[in-house]
């Protein structure tokens, strides 16, 4: 049965109500959705988050176990020779760039912080390399403290779904974040994220195998037909591994593989 699309002419209250609905639904698909850089500590994933820019989660947890092995503490990492770092960070792509940001940031909290990763978005984003976007992701899931995560994922979804129109990340965290409770923004941004990684892609959006097509005004923009859909899912939605090497247990359980460490075949 076709896919209806759903109107343009939409009220706030309606508006509100699909968005919601839309969250639910992704949740029950994965239950299990999780930041996918692998950290032990608030530090860990603050560097890992850094590093994550303009490149996948999945390079980062290839390459981060080395950094993380030679210099665990921010002490370690400030006082680390450049040159070593980048060579470390190569795979990650801009390696020059992200060393001085690790280091900077390294040295901000090992001098202003006490070594310790601060739980306050007005001192996170002080760092080097830290904006609101990173500053989020280290408050919503090393802190638990609420925050909404806009990258290109999903910056992407929220206007294909027409949540916003804005462009400004600042923007669309603003307004998006206005159509939820505080208490779901975490757990909403991973359930976005991990729809724009598996489903909803950017070229190629897998609308026929989309559990939420009929609430997705740009139904149609990618491929309908079922079959040839599944055929452009990706990680263990297409049976392929995750980006984390070592992903929760309830992953796992749901029948997610880990990655592949740097170098394996």
């Amino acid at each position: 049965m076709p896919v209806k699309p759903v109107t343009t002419e939409e009220s706030r209250t309606a508006l509100v109500r699909r968005a919601r609905r839309i969250n639910r639904e992704l949740a029950e698909v994965y239950p299990y959705a999780h930041p996918e850089l692998d950290f032990e500590n608030p530090f860990q994933l603050l560097v890992a988050t850094v590093l994550s820019a303009q490149t996948t989660d999945l390079r980062v947890n290839q390459t981060t176990p080395a950094l993380f092995a030679a210099y665990p503490t921010p002490e370690d990492l400030a006082a680390a020779n450049p040159e070593e770092v980048e060579e470390i960070l190569r795979p990650c792509g801009f390696f020059r760039a992200k060393t001085r940001s690790v280091i900077g940031l390294s040295k901000a909290l090992a001098e202003d912080f006490g070594g310790e990763v601060p739980g306050r978005l007005e001192d996170l984003v002080k760092l080097p390399g830290v904006g609101r976007k990173t500053a989020f992701v280290v408050l919503g899931n090393a802190f638990g403290r609420p925050g909404i995560t806009v990258d290109t994922h999903f910056q992407r979804l929220v206007r294909r779904w027409r949540w916003t129109e804005e462009t400004d990340p600042d923007k669309i965290e603003a307004e998006v974040g206005a159509l939820f409770p505080k208490s779901d923004w975490t757990d909403l941004s991973h359930h976005v994220i991990w729809h724009g990684r598996r489903i909803c892609h950017a070229r190629k959006p897998a609308c026929g195998a989309c559990p939420i097509a009929p609430l997705c005004p740009a139904y149609g923009e990618g491929e309908t037909d079922p079959e040839k859909a599944k055929k452009l899912l990706k990680y263990e939605k297409g049976g392929f591994p995750g980006q984390r090497l070592n992903p929760p247990q309830a992953y796992l359980d749901a029948g997610g593989r880990p990655a592949p460490p740097l170098g394996a075949a």
